[in-house]
């Protein structure tokens, strides 16, 4: 079965750190909203299987009317979905709006909180405050909401450890399902990045950073979350479909600007422009730049893929590499579990890219 995903690109504010493709120019959602309608329907079946996962990330989705989030699963046709995820800002969040959206289809909410400390959020440019960001899971509780994943950064700039540590367990206390967690990355061409280069903020040590990540890792698995891959934590059971889908190699289209499809072995992605998709789309003119995977590239990819997550690799994939995997494994960063798969230890975890560059042919 395949996945659908669906980008809207409208924030009211940009975070200082993200690179993804948005736009403030909510004035033009509308617009947006029918052309995207229109690619949806013209794609839907474009994987020959039934959706289902549907994923709606941005942007902001959290930006449209409620009436629009109904709209779009109503074209998609959500019969076979067993998941539907929207990504939501705690400074969206009102009862009205996320019963509304329940009542749209949505069963699964990625909630963008970040951080806990509002020190943090103002230094990042997020535009809700740390009582908005728990009342925000509250209120989705409230509205019938059993699946909730949060977002939550590491090794921020003047972040510390007791920092993380009271943001972790305020997380833990809201008896949410699913936690996806980030060290923040300085993209090229964001504030952030500018920032950096301008002296205006310090870059926290790999140490520290380190020993943030262990400190997440060993509190979760206390309180029973599965480490299922490198950066996602969930319940058993809870575990994102529509996620897994991209590590796993199953198909899913990607409808919207900026958006990226994968049907093997063909990977293909919509311009990073409003204008070009919505008048593209208008006149039947989009062109979408795509590439076809090499067995190489494919190899490459289950590499990379299959080492971040607990599931790990087959053995057998790398008997061309196999005296790099006794060295990685002699010095603990990989290991072999019983039933004959290579994961990557926690120490292993530190140093992850590094690995899967040694393995890639």
């Amino acid at each position: 079965m395949a996945g659908i995903y669906v980008h809207i690109p409208f924030c009211k504010k940009r975070c200082l750190y993200c690179d993804f493709f948005s736009t403030t120019l909510l004035e033009r959602r509308e617009e947006y909203v029918e052309a995207l309608l229109k690619e949806i329907e013209q794609r839907k079946n474009e994987a020959g299987e039934p959706i289902y996962t549907v994923y709606l990330g941005g942007g902001t989705p959290s930006t449209l009317p409620a009436e629009y989030i109904t709209r779009i699963l109503s074209t998609i046709g959500t019969d076979h979905a067993q998941e539907i995820t929207m990504e939501l800002n705690p400074g969206d969040a009102t009862p009205e709006y996320l019963r509304a959206i329940r009542a749209a289809g949505i069963n699964r909410l990625s909630i963008g909180i970040q951080s806990f400390k509002d020190n943090l959020l103002s230094l990042i440019g997020r535009r809700h405050n740390a009582n908005e960001a728990i009342n925000a899971v509250r209120m989705a509780q409230k509205a019938g909401f059993d699946n909730i994943s949060i977002d939550l950064i590491y090794a921020l700039p003047t972040q510390t450890m007791n920092d993380w540590k009271e943001d972790i367990e305020t997380a833990l206390s809201l008896n949410i399902q699913h936690i996806s967690t980030y060290g923040l990355m300085y993209e090229e061409g964001t504030e952030m990045t500018r920032r950096l280069n301008a002296g205006e903020l310090e870059l926290v040590d790999e140490d520290t950073e380190n020993a943030m990540y262990d400190t997440l890792c060993e509190r979760l698995q206390q309180a029973g979350f599965v480490h299922y891959e490198v950066s996602n934590f969930a319940l058993p059971g809870y575990e994102a479909k529509h996620n897994s889908s991209y590590w796993d190699h199953t198909p899913y289209i990607g409808t919207g600007a900026g958006a990226h499809s994968y049907l093997p072995p063909v990977r293909s992605w919509n311009p990073s422009d409003l204008d070009a998709y919505i008048r593209g789309i208008q006149e039947g003119t989009l062109v979408r730049e795509s590439e076809t995977l090499t067995d190489q590239d494919l190899y490459n990819e289950r590499i990379m893929l299959g080492l971040r997550t607990r599931q790990g690799i087959n053995e057998s994939l790398l008997s061309h590499s196999r005296s790099i995997v006794e060295s990685l494994t002699g010095s603990e960063l990989l290991a072999k579990t019983p039933n004959g798969r290579i994961i990557a230890t926690q120490k292993g975890l530190h140093v992850l890219n590094r690995i899967i560059e040694q393995l890639m042919i």
